[in-house]
Order: structure tokens, then C-alpha cells, then sequence
């Protein structure tokens, strides 16, 4: 019985986490992520949300082959990034930012910023 009970709570205890991997993706389309559709490539006005414009400074560029990203900012800034879903985009180097995005094509950066696309 007791084996039949261990079996029974790891069950219930993998349902969570399958439920809650599920809120998480729901929870980023109700937000309003979208599938990146076409191409990111653009340039991209940075508004501060909360947090200034730093790394890039006002505006900033973006060109895409694929999957990989390279972003350069108006001050000379520039970082090697991946599409990493059709909703997320990883940025490293000088950046280290994960990044949303939105249905309008404007991304949300871990950062603190928001770019909007011009």
C-alpha cells in the first residue's frame, strides 16, 4: 500500500508542475505576446520602464538572420543575441537581457526598458 501511495504522489506532484509550466506560457500570450512573425530587423525607440536607457541610449537597431540577433545601440553599444522562442529573445554580451515579445512588435527587456519599433 505504501509503494502504491508513493507512485500516486510523485504523480500528483509532476501534474503541478505540467500545470504550472502551462499557467507560465498562458500567462505570456494574456500579456500580450505574440509569435514573432517576420522579421525583427529595425529600429527600435528605448523608453524607460522603469528603468532608463543605459545600454543602449535612445534608440537602437536590430538585424536578424534567422534565429540570431544583432543588436547595436546609439551609443555604440552592441551584443549578439538569439530568438529563443517565437515570443522570447536571450541578448549576451555587454547586454545579458532577456527579452518579450509583444504582439505590436515592441519588446520588453529584463532590464527594465521597453523598445518600441519605429
Amino acid at each position: 500500500m505504501a509503494k502504491h501511495q508513493t507512485i500516486k504522489a510523485a504523480l500528483s506532484a509532476a501534474a503541478i508542475v505540467g500545470f504550472g509550466t502551462l499557467a507560465l506560457a498562458g500567462a505570456a500570450h494574456a500579456q500580450g505576446a505574440a509569435p514573432a512573425t517576420g522579421d525583427l530587423s529595425g529600429t527600435y525607440q528605448c523608453k524607460s520602464n522603469p528603468s532608463p536607457c543605459l545600454w543602449s541610449g535612445a534608440t537602437a537597431s536590430i538585424t536578424q538572420s534567422g534565429k540570431k540577433l544583432q543588436i547595436k545601440g546609439t551609443n555604440g553599444a552592441m551584443a549578439d543575441a538569439t530568438l529563443t522562442s517565437d515570443v522570447t529573445i536571450t541578448a549576451g554580451g555587454t547586454f545579458n537581457s532577456l527579452g518579450i515579445i509583444r504582439a505590436d512588435k515592441s519588446i520588453d527587456w529584463s532590464d527594465g526598458t521597453k523598445w518600441t519599433k519605429q
